[in-house]
């Protein structure tokens, strides 16, 4: 993203901004108002209707910023780590979805299309970045 760190992170750390850049979401439910901090839940309305609960597990402003939700028996967790580049930030998303029981096959395919998603919503972030 062609911009700096600093900037980056503090926009994609704050769950906030999350329907403006995430494709999926319709809206966002803080349980605090407060700044991103770790232990910070919220939860998420998803065009398909899901309701996910995620909590905040790890920030590292500037360097790494990781999440963990949950619905019924499925777990997902993203990590996102920044790096400075010259002209602006490298972003990196790493995540895994896990599932229990009937959830298992529909956690291994939301798993195997993730990847996409998550690219996609990134490079949408990087365009509403650009016109702040």
């Amino acid at each position: 993203m062609p911009h700096p760190p600093e900037v980056v992170f503090t926009y994609l750390a704050d769950p906030r901004n999350r329907p403006e850049w995430q494709a999926s979401l319709t809206s966002v439910t803080l349980t605090d108002r407060s700044e991103p901090h770790v232990g910070m839940t919220w939860r998420e309305s998803t065009l398909v209707g899901v309701r996910p609960r995620l909590e905040i597990t790890h920030l590292e402003p500037c360097r790494l910023w990781a999440e963990r939700g949950r619905w019924h028996g499925v777990t997902a967790t993203l990590a996102l780590r920044f790096t400075a580049i010259p002209g602006g930030t490298r972003v990196r998303a790493d995540g895994e979805v896990t599932a229990r029981g009937p959830w298992g096959a529909a956690a291994a395919a939301a798993g195997r299309l993730a990847s996409r998603a998550v690219k996609a919503d990134l490079e949408r972030a990087a365009r509403v970045l650009a016109r702040a």
